[in-house]
């Protein structure tokens, strides 16, 4: 039978160390997983060619006798003597431990591996593997991100129910451990990733927790004086105006802004900026008032 390249199956070089090993062994594992590609004979396949290539190149001693004979593998007198002294003490050469490998049973070495190495004894060691994780993308309006509320949503066929808290930013991402698929052969299950896209507003902008909105008032409440309503997340306050307040002046509303992230009770401020209304169609009487303010100015 064919000689196999086991540093070819995982992408690697002769050079490369046993964290290159477990690294490249990892990302094709995911790859291609009999629990992602279900209908794929193909990465069936290769799946169980990655995992008898990690099997070689993950064992110190494994590896040895591999890039010790290589092509040569059927000719070499040492490793006749250590599968007869294998045969006769009955025991496993499948030593040490694999912290994350796939479902891998008997008969799924090629030939190649069961004559340079031997045929597994006792059953076979059924590894673990971790499940994968989830993704989902959550829209929320400004208002709701500004509250701590539930809501329950559908992932993989199946319904969740979240806890958000108040203070969530716009493209923010929380993970919820155990909420991705189940692992295989007894392995933990995978995790849920939710990432937050938040509406923008027209009241009110925000810029981490503080938020920013203009008001309207007349003339006569910027010269003299006075008081309007504002709105808020939190109801409806009302602003005091001092006399003579220029137009785009900013007033800051301490407390007033938007929730600190899972800090109860904090809250960032609120800016107001007053924009002047000039007003319009006045009547002879108002003009000529106006002329007379602009007499005593001069």
């Amino acid at each position: 039978m064919a000689f196999v390249d086991y540093y070819q199956v995982l992408g690697i070089n002769k050079t490369a160390s046993s964290d290159d090993v477990k690294k490249a062994y990892r990302k094709l594992a995911r790859k291609y997983h009999p629990d992602l590609n279900p209908s794929d004979e193909a990465a069936k396949q290769k799946f169980q060619e990655i995992n008898e290539a990690n099997e070689v190149l993950s064992d110190p001693d494994k590896r040895k006798k591999y890039d010790q004979y290589g092509e040569n593998w059927q000719h070499g007198e040492e490793y006749e003597k250590a599968q007869q002294q294998h045969r006769q003490s009955g025991g496993n050469p499948f030593g040490g431990s694999q912290s994350y490998s796939g479902n891998f049973d008997d008969g799924q070495f090629s030939d190649f591996f069961e004559q340079m190495f031997g045929s597994r004894t006792g059953g076979g060691r059924q590894s673990n593997f971790r499940g994968q994780d989830f993704n989902a993308e959550l829209e929320l309006t400004q208002q709701q991100a500004y509250i701590t509320h539930s809501q329950t949503f559908t992932i993989n066929g199946k319904n969740i129910r979240i806890t958000i808290n108040a203070g969530v930013e716009d493209g923010q991402k929380i993970k919820l451990k155990g909420l991705g698929s189940d692992g295989v052969n007894g392995g933990p299950k995978g995790d849920l990733y939710i990432t937050f896209h938040i509406q923008p507003d027209p009241k009110f902008k925000r810029q981490g927790n503080d938020l920013y909105s203009s008001l309207d008032i007349n003339l006569y409440t910027a010269i003299l004086g006075g008081e309007a309503v504002i709105d808020t997340y939190g109801g409806k306050i009302k602003l005091k105006i001092k006399p003579e307040t220029q137009n785009n002046t900013k007033v800051r509303l301490k407390g007033k802004g938007f929730p600190i992230y899972k800090k109860e009770g904090e809250f960032g401020d609120l800016y107001v900026s007053m924009n002047i209304k000039i007003p319009t169609n006045l009547s002879d009487k108002e003009k000529d008032l106006f002329k007379q303010l602009a007499d005593l100015k001069k």
